[in-house]
């Protein structure tokens, strides 16, 4: 019984995170404000609050080689935020997210690549059917942009943002026994100060609204997602984990057609489908192979 209330909180909390996360695009583009005012408020807001969530863990030892590897991939995070914040007025949230999926992909070839991993023909036949998606999806500009005439900039700022996502993701891998929050939060601090002397302070913004828009990102879209997303990473399998994190490119794909207006093409339908199956093909190793019947 207590495994199963620990299995149905962790669902419930990766539910949210991603449904969260399906909203970000949106409250990018509702600000107003450029990607560098954006991700500096979002580490500086999200550190603080990771702040306080985090007083009751364990002091973290960090050696060097933690430390310079944290800093390297929290440049990598806020890179990858600034990228993809910026594909979103040029390329819609739908096709943005769709093009930023196929990171799992970067990240198997990087893997191949840096700690020479092996690249099994299954993978590589799922990394051909993502591929050919986002061929689908970049062959029809959608009919809602911000930024009229910059669709392929902004695939390509969304496929940009895939690599440091996938350069991040090979760096944590490697800081096993650091508690992920103290390590969200060293990142956003790294993140607040890289992007400090870059801010315009003399433009900043001033309507009420866009401040809580800001707030809303930092408190609710970074502090109180991470914590519920790493929760929930701690007591669920990494199968049901990888099933759920398909919400996220759903949600941003309804939140893009509620709040502007988007609809897809029937390519780039076909193609978002072909992306996200590819991606599951890999997430959950379907390697084609064939099933014996088990013996009774």
């Amino acid at each position: 019984m207590m495994m199963q209330e620990i299995d149905r909180r962790g669902v419930t909390e990766m539910v949210a995170a991603m449904l969260i996360s399906g909203t970000i695009g949106w409250l990018v583009l509702v600000s107003g404000q450029d990607p560098v005012t954006v991700v500096f408020f979002r580490c500086l807001i999200g550190a603080l609050v990771l702040s306080l969530l985090a007083r009751r863990l364990p002091p973290t030892l960090w050696t060097q080689r933690t430390l310079i590897l944290a800093m390297i991939g929290g440049l990598a995070l806020v890179g990858n935020w600034l990228l993809l914040f910026a594909s979103f007025s040029r390329a819609s949230i739908s096709m943005a997210t769709a093009a930023y999926n196929v990171q799992p992909f970067i990240l198997v070839a990087l893997a191949a690549l840096v700690r020479r991993e092996a690249l099994p023909l299954w993978k590589f036949v799922w990394l051909s059917v993502a591929f050919g998606g986002l061929l689908l999806v970049v062959q029809v500009e959608p009919d809602v942009l911000l930024e009229p005439g910059a669709y392929l900039t902004g695939i390509a700022l969304a496929l940009g943002a895939a690599f440091l996502y996938a350069v991040f993701s090979l760096i944590t891998k490697q800081l096993t026994g650091i508690a992920p929050q103290r390590l969200a939060r060293l990142q956003l601090v790294i993140g607040t100060v890289i992007l400090a002397p870059m801010l315009s302070w003399h433009s900043l913004p001033t309507a009420p609204q866009t401040w809580g828009v800001l707030i809303v990102l930092g408190v609710v879209h970074t502090g109180l997602m991470y914590a519920l997303l790493y929760s929930a990473l701690q007591r669920l399998p990494t199968s049901l984990t990888a099933a759920l994190s398909f919400i996220y490119p759903i949600a941003a794909i309804l939140v893009d057609y509620w709040a502007f207006g988007q609809k897809l093409h029937p390519s780039q339908l076909i193609g978002g489908a072909l992306i996200l199956t590819a991606v599951a093909g890999v997430s959950f190793g379907w390697s084609f192979k064939k099933r014996l019947p088990l013996e009774a």
